[in-house]
């Protein structure tokens, strides 16, 4: 409900408040695509808590004795994540076009959205996996995820341009694979490509820069995965 308020209420009101429907932007379809960027991560970091749940008290034992391989434990719970995933961001998506919002729907576009969307849940459930099998205690993990989950959403251009930002943050913001993926989303949904060139400058193709920033996400989500399937099969033998 969280993210469906973002893009149904809090959206359409910071658009009244600064204006942004006058200057031409649809702010409720921006951030309803930024939303995504809180959604997503959300969806993983419950994952991961899942994880520690069935360590200590579910069924992590008696799969880890079961004649599979451990990485396929780690895609079981990746492809149950991808599916919740996939259909609160339709249910985002679709609410926020029944209030008002506008999108480009073309089938390249989606496309690139998809590809990025996808990318990045990969990612944050890699990121979510390794810090459940690090982390010993359901309490410890649920303190990490503020800074996991929701700090970067603030920086990675989910309400405002990253150029709004002090230098140094819009510096910072272009790290990050949130900013990379969010300006993808908007590239494939919305039809902009600003967030692409506050990553890239002007000087760079549209297409350039969507290759790259998608490479960006691609390269975190592929590092990520592979440091969460060792890392559970490290604590997997603990």
């Amino acid at each position: 409900m969280t993210p469906i308020l973002f893009a149904t209420v809090i959206a359409p009101a910071l658009q009244t408040a600064f204006g942004a429907a006058r200057s031409g932007l649809d702010y409720t379809a921006y951030v309803s695509v930024g939303t995504v960027g809180l959604l997503v991560p959300f969806t993983a970091i419950f994952a991961g808590l899942g994880v520690i749940v069935d360590r200590e008290s579910g069924a992590q034992r008696e799969l880890l004795a079961a004649p599979v391989p451990r990485p396929l434990l780690v895609v079981g719970n990746l492809v149950v994540v991808l599916g919740l995933a996939a259909l609160q961001v339709a249910v985002v998506i679709g609410v926020a076009a029944l209030r008002g919002a506008t999108f480009d729907v073309t089938a390249a576009g989606v496309a690139w959205f998809a590809a990025a969307a996808l990318a990045f849940a990969v990612l944050m459930y890699g990121l979510a996996e390794t810090l459940a099998s690090r982390i010993p205690q359901q309490e410890e993990y649920v303190a990490a995820t503020p800074a996991i989950a929701v700090l970067p959403w603030f920086f990675a251009g989910a309400l405002f341009p990253i150029g709004a930002l002090p230098a140094g943050l819009t510096a910072f913001a272009k790290v990050l694979p949130l900013t990379h993926a969010m300006a993808l989303m908007r590239y494939g949904l919305l039809d902009s490509s600003a967030g692409l060139h506050d990553i890239w400058g002007a000087g760079t193709t549209t297409t350039t820069a969507a290759w790259l920033s998608l490479a960006v996400v691609v390269g975190f989500a592929a590092l990520l995965g592979a440091v969460a399937v060792r890392a559970f099969g490290r604590a997997a033998v603990r």
